[in-house]
């Protein structure tokens, strides 16, 4: 299992539009190999002392936070799909992404520890 990890600062007038952008890519992803994509819109996020989810994204007023993290049965079918992913041409279709993709922040994760699979 190989897993890719996602922090989203999105418009909160927006989430509408993410929810359907992201119901749009999820069997793009699943196409490539993905067995599972999870998409959460936040619902208690607090603010830190010294550092939290909106100062890791430079969230500004109005935005909420969205984490979100895709499955792959390993990082080779991930590298694989990503390369594909960037090529196809239905991303395209779906047009401006609902937020700032500059600071969106990921990161691919080797599971040390699953529980309930």
């Amino acid at each position: 299992m190989y897993v890719q990890g996602f922090l989203i600062p999105v418009p909160e007038g927006r989430k509408e539009d993410y929810r359907r952008m992201a119901e749009a890519a999820a069997p793009i992803f699943r196409e490539y190999g993905a067995t599972e994509i999870v998409e959460c819109w936040e619902a208690d996020v607090t603010d830190g002392h010294t550092t939290d989810f909106r100062r890791a994204v430079k969230a500004e007023g109005g935005e909420k936070i969205v984490f979100s993290w895709i499955i792959w049965p390993d990082r080779e079918t991930c590298d694989a799909g990503h390369a594909r992913i960037m090529e196809d041409k239905r991303f395209e279709e779906m047009g401006e992404m609902p937020f700032d993709g500059r600071r969106m922040i990921w990161g691919g994760f080797d599971p040390i520890v699953t529980m309930g699979r």
